[in-house]
């Protein structure tokens, strides 16, 4: 960062909201698998605490002087998976 003088807990993520359509899409797509998703109801005892939106509020992390971009949704998925998961490097 270029404000050593800042310290905290920094909320990080891409600050852009993305689905969980979108993540598992991704994960078909890096396998090279056409999408296949099985959608179920949220169960009743968890529809009114489930957190159907989320999206990290980059301010702090963005005052405290970090400004570069991200890696997105897609690319990170396609390396994690391609990197480490196929060629099972942490089994």
């Amino acid at each position: 960062m270029m404000n050593r003088k800042k310290s905290g807990i920094f909320n990080l993520g891409t600050g852009v909201a993305s689905s969980y359509n979108s993540m598992a899409e991704a994960c078909f797509e890096a396998l090279n698998k056409k999408t296949n998703i099985e959608y179920i109801d949220t169960p009743i005892d968890i529809r009114n605490t489930y957190q159907y939106y989320t999206c990290a509020d980059m301010r702090k992390l963005r005052e405290a002087g970090y400004n570069k971009e991200f890696t997105s949704l897609n690319e990170s998925i396609n390396s994690y998976i391609k990197n480490y998961l196929i060629n099972l490097k942490y089994e």
